[in-house]
C-alpha cells in the first residue's frame, strides 16, 4: 500500500445508511467550504456552533465566516476544553444554550472541535427537541478518524465512560487535515492510536504501511489525508454494516474495554488522553490474546513495538504520575471493566486478536484470567 506523494483533490468517502447517508470529506482547507456545503445540504438552514475554548482560538471565525458568506445565520456556543464537559452539567450547558438560540427542528447543530465537542454537541443535538440534525467537523485526529463518524453520542457518567447517550448520525462530516497542524505532538500521537487501530484489526496491509510511513503522518505530507481517509473508509464499512453495535462494529472497540477501566481510574483527567489509554488497552488486548494462545508472542510485540516507536504509552507504568499516584489495583480495574457497554448479563466481552490484521469479539472470557493478567502487568 502506497500514499500519493503530492496532496490532491478533496476527498469523499460516502457512509452508506440508506436514506441517512452522508459524506465524510478530507482534504487540507475544506473547512472554508463549510458554509457551501451546508446550504447547498440545507438551504435556509440557521445553524449553532458547539466548540471549546482552545479550537475556539484557531477555528471559530473561519468557521463562523464560511457560514455567513453563504448567507447562513449562525451563533456559538463554548464550553470548556476536555471531559470534564462531557458531563451532565455540560449537557445541561449546551442544551440550555441551543434553546436559548432558539434552534429548531429544522435546524443544525455544527460540532467544530474534538472528541469531546462531537460526542457532547451530538448528544444535545440528538435529545433537542427530540432530535435535531448536526454537522461535525472534526479538529483532532482522533475525531476526524473515529469518533465524528458512526453516529456515536454521549456523555460520561462518575461510574464510567460514555455511559449515557444516543446513536445519532451527522448528516455530513468536514474533516480538514490542515487543521491537525495546530494540535500539540501529544493530541496528535493520542489520535494516531486510532488509526492503528484500524490496522490492528482488520488490515496487516494498512499497518505495514504505518510502520513505515508514520513519520509522514506526523509531517503533514499527503500521507496525512491517506491515513485518514483509509480510516474513514474502515469505519464506515462497518459502520454500515452494523450501525448499532449489535455484532461486527463491536470491532472499532478494539483496546477500549482497558483503556476506558484506565481513563476512570485516572479520573478522565489529564494524566491520561483517550487515545494513549487505546494505545495501551490494544496492547493489553494483544498480550491477552497471546496469554490465551491466540496469536503469537511476536505478533503482540510487533503492536506494542509501532506504538511505541511513535511515542505512545504501551505499559501501565506508563501512565503519568503512576510512580507517584500509582493506579487502581486489578480488583477495582476489573470493577470498572465490568460497567462497560459491552458488558451481557454481567458476563465481559473482549475484543481479542487472533493475527494482527484479525480481531474477533470474544464473549464470556473468565474474570479470573483477566483479574490475574492484570495483577502481573501492575507489577511491571
Amino acid at each position: 500500500m502506497t500514499a500519493p506523494l503530492k496532496h490532491s483533490a478533496d476527498i469523499t468517502v460516502d457512509v452508506a445508511l440508506g436514506d441517512r447517508a452522508y459524506d465524510i470529506v478530507i482534504g487540507r482547507g475544506v473547512l472554508a467550504s463549510l458554509g457551501a456545503r451546508i446550504a447547498a445540504l440545507r438551504p435556509g438552514v440557521r445553524t449553532a456552533i458547539v466548540t471549546d475554548r482552545t479550537v475556539a482560538r484557531h477555528w471559530l471565525e473561519q468557521a463562523e465566516s464560511s457560514l455567513a458568506a453563504a448567507g447562513i445565520p449562525t451563533s456559538r456556543v463554548i464550553v470548556e476544553e476536555g471531559e470534564i464537559s462531557k458531563t451532565y452539567a455540560g449537557l445541561e450547558k449546551v442544551s440550555e444554550a441551543l434553546i436559548a438560540a432558539k434552534i429548531e427542528r429544522n435546524d443544525l447543530v455544527v460540532a467544530l472541535g474534538g472528541g469531546v465537542v462531537g460526542d457532547l454537541a451530538g448528544f444535545a443535538a440528538a435529545i433537542l427537541r427530540r432530535g435535531v440534525d448536526f454537522v461535525q467537523v472534526p479538529t483532532s485526529l482522533l475525531a476526524q478518524v473515529d469518533s465524528s463518524v458512526g453516529g456515536k453520542t454521549g456523555i460520561n457518567s462518575p461510574q464510567g465512560k460514555n455511559l449515557l447517550g444516543a446513536f445519532h448520525q451527522p448528516v455530513l462530516v468536514i474533516a480538514d487535515t490542515s487543521v491537525l497542524d495546530t494540535l500539540s505532538q501529544r493530541q496528535f500521537r493520542s489520535g494516531y492510536a486510532e488509526v492503528a487501530k484500524y490496522g490492528v484489526l482488520g488490515d496487516e496491509a494498512f499497518f505495514a504501511w504505518l510502520e513505515a510511513n508514520h513519520a509522514e503522518i506526523f509531517s503533514g505530507s499527503a500521507a496525512r489525508e491517506h491515513a485518514v481517509a483509509t480510516s474513514c473508509r474502515a469505519k464506515a464499512a462497518i459502520v454500515s454494516r452494523d450501525e448499532r453495535e449489535t455484532g461486527e462494529r463491536a470491532l472499532l472497540n478494539l483496546g477500549h474495554t482497558f483503556g476506558h477501566a484506565l481513563e476512570a481510574a485516572t479520573g478522565f483527567s489529564d494524566r491520561l488522553f483517550h487515545g494513549e489509554g487505546v494505545a495501551i488497552g490494544m496492547v493489553l488486548a494483544a498480550e491477552f490474546s497471546a496469554q490465551l494462545g491466540k496469536i503469537s508472542e511476536a505478533d503482540a510485540a510487533r503492536v506494542a513495538r509501532h506504538l511505541a516507536a511513535v511515542g505512545l504509552p504501551t505499559r501501565l507504568q506508563d501512565i503519568a504520575g503512576f510512580a507517584q499516584e500509582g493506579l487502581a489495583g486489578a480488583d477495582a480495574l476489573l470493577a470498572l471493566m465490568a460497567q462497560d457497554k459491552k458488558v451481557k448479563r454481567g458476563k465481559l466481552t473482549f475484543i481479542l486478536l487472533e493475527a494482527v490484521g484479525r480481531a474477533a469479539v470474544v464473549n464470556d472470557v473468565d474474570p479470573t484470567l483477566v483479574r490475574d493478567f492484570l495483577q502481573r502487568k501492575l507489577a511491571g
